[in-house]
């Protein structure tokens, strides 16, 4: 396997604790509108709306 000193502790800790964000810097819009009467709110219906608008 190869030595493990403290100089590859280090370096592999330091690869560890970096974190990347650069792919949650772009935020996606999504524009449009639900409604929904919660009275007559059947999860089957709900799920029918959300695949409608997802689908476009």
């Amino acid at each position: 396997m190869g030595a493990y000193d403290a100089a590859e502790h280090q370096r592999r800790e330091e690869k560890a604790s970096a974190v990347d964000a650069s792919s949650d810097d772009e935020r996606s819009d999504y524009e449009g509108t639900v409604e929904y009467d919660v009275a007559d709110a059947d999860t089957e219906d709900l799920l029918a709306q959300f695949r409608e608008i997802k689908s476009q």
